[in-house]
Parts: C-alpha cells; sequence; structure tokens
C-alpha cells in the first residue's frame, strides 16, 4: 500500500471515529439544553474553530476568488445545512438511544445513490441494488414500532431521520454538481457560519437563557471539536488520497463506533431487532460503497 493511501485510510479511520462521537456528545448536551441554546454554542465554538484553521492555513486568499457561480452554490448549501443540521439534532433529541438514530441514519446514502442515478446520470448496479434494498428494510426494521395506526407504527423521531438523509443527499449532489476546485477549509467555514447565523435567529425566537450547565457547555466543546471541525475537515482531506468510494466504506463503519459509545456513556444498548435492523443497514451500505470500487466498476464494464 502506497504512502498516500495510507494516509488517505488514515484521514477516514480518524474521522469515522470523531463523527461517531458527534451522537453521543449532541445527545448528552441536548439532555440538559434547550436546542436554540445547544446551537448556538455548538456553532459558535465550530465557526471560531473553522475560521482561525481557514486564516491559519491561508486560505482566505481564495474566497475573494471564488467565482458568481461557486458563491451562489454555498449560498444554497448553507441554506440546505440549516435545513439538514436542524434534522439531524432533532432526531438526536427526539430518540433516546444515538445508536438508533445512527443506524437508521445509513438511509443517506441509499438516498444519495438514488439521486445519483437520477440526476448525475450514474449507473445502478446489481450489488448497489441489493445493498440499497438491505438498507431500506434493516432501516424499516429498526424504526417499527408495531400498533396498528401507520402514526403508531414507527419510532417517534423516525420522519426526522428521513428527511435528514433527504436533504444532507440533496446538499451532496449540489456540491458534486457546482463545487469546483473549492478547499474544504472554505466549505467546512461556510457550512459552520451559516449554522451559527441561523443559530442566533433561534436564540432571538425563543430568547433561551445563554446560562447553561457546566457539563453541557463541556460536551458541546468536545462536540463541536471533534465534529464540526475535525471530522468534516479529515473526511475532505481524505478524498485528496483515496477514492470517495474508499472513504465511503471507512465512514459507513460509524454507527459501530457509535453503539460503543451509546453503551459507555449512556448505558443504553438497542433492542433485538433494532440492533438486527442496524446490522441490515451496515451491510447494505458496505454493499453500496463497494460497488463503486474500482474492481466492481471494470468488471461491471466487462459485462
Amino acid at each position: 500500500m502506497k504512502s498516500d493511501q495510507i494516509k488517505g485510510y488514515a484521514f477516514a479511520i480518524i474521522a469515522t471515529i470523531a463523527f461517531s462521537n458527534i451522537y453521543i456528545f449532541s445527545k448528552a448536551a441536548l439532555n440538559e439544553v434547550h436546542l436554540s441554546q445547544f446551537g448556538f454554542y455548538w456553532f459558535a465554538i465550530a465557526s471560531v474553530l473553522n475560521i482561525g484553521w481557514l486564516f491559519y492555513r491561508k486560505h482566505n486568499r481564495y474566497v475573494r476568488a471564488l467565482s458568481g457561480k461557486q458563491k451562489r452554490a454555498l449560498l444554497m448549501l448553507g441554506i440546505l445545512e440549516i435545513i439538514t443540521t436542524s434534522f439531524f439534532y432533532l432526531s438526536i433529541q427526539i430518540i433516546p438511544d444515538p445508536a438508533v438514530t445512527g443506524f437508521m441514519g445509513n438511509l443517506y446514502p441509499v438516498i444519495l445513490t438514488v439521486m445519483g442515478v437520477v440526476f448525475l446520470k450514474e449507473k445502478f448496479s446489481l450489488t448497489e441494488t441489493v445493498g440499497a434494498m438491505l438498507a431500506l428494510v434493516g432501516a424499516f426494521v429498526v424504526s417499527y414500532q408495531g400498533g396498528t395506526k401507520l402514526s403508531e407504527l414507527f419510532i417517534p423521531g423516525a420522519g426526522v431521520v428521513l428527511l435528514n438523509a433527504l436533504f444532507a443527499a440533496i446538499a451532496s449532489v449540489v456540491v458534486k454538481l457546482n463545487v469546483r476546485d473549492m478547499s474544504p477549509e472554505i466549505i467546512n467555514t461556510n457550512r459552520s457560519v451559516w449554522l451559527l447565523g441561523f443559530s442566533i435567529l433561534m436564540v432571538l425566537f425563543y430568547r433561551p437563557s445563554l446560562e447553561i450547565p457546566f457539563t453541557a457547555l463541556v460536551n458541546i466543546a468536545i462536540g463541536a471539536f471533534v465534529g464540526p471541525f475535525i471530522a468534516l475537515l479529515l473526511i475532505y482531506y481524505s478524498f485528496h488520497y483515496i477514492e470517495v468510494s474508499k472513504s465511503s466504506i471507512v465512514q459507513s463503519t460509524k454507527v459501530v463506533f457509535v453503539l460503543i459509545g451509546s453503551v459507555l456513556y449512556f448505558g443504553t444498548f438497542p433492542l433485538v431487532h433494532q440492533l438486527v435492523g442496524g446490522l441490515l443497514t451496515l451491510i447494505g451500505v458496505l454493499l453500496i460503497s463497494a460497488a463503486k470500487l474500482p474492481m466492481f466498476t471494470l468488471k461491471k464494464k466487462q459485462v
């Protein structure tokens, strides 16, 4: 394995572990504070870190060189990130076990793959089809709670996770279609600043006290550092050394780390059927990601 590949996998692994901690520390903080309080401190810290890193790397000089198309794409991404992230943290707040939220979050690559076929004219292989079906079945099993009415069929928050996955996939398609030659620092800073602005509006609307418990502030500080700053940057950096498909395979294992973190931090463990469903979503996502590897694409061309 080449040194560049080792760097790429190292970035992807560290990013995956860091990203899984978003579920844990955000859940711990949201158990103590209102969503508007959480958002204000979480994205204030993330914005300071990302802006500081942007200037440290001297990528701020590239901001002036952005084309009109790139600026419009960043504007659209900012709006999409507000919607996506709001649904994400709302689902974290509603669903008691972060591991369950993580399992259901595997709907994202399924929706993204379908959108790739519809909007980007990408091919949909047999492996991806099987993977998507497994992930969908797994998500259904994870969210199923019984009941005779449609409103009682799924656990509270299941619809919010679905909306999060949908808008996250739309944001990814926008990035792929519109954002070219833009550094991870600019994309990440754009995201944090937009979300901080929205959080400030939420604070003005709900008017909560900005005095929060120290434990919540600690959890927010750790989560904002490892999540919106470290995890997202390292994911982008991994793309410089290995293919997106290979990085995605590593990232799909985040549910394992979320599960471990949930047990250690909260003492919670999914129900048996949720664990089985979560395993199905993981296998499905691994198949979807693996289908994009060169060995699979080469075979498809030879058929």
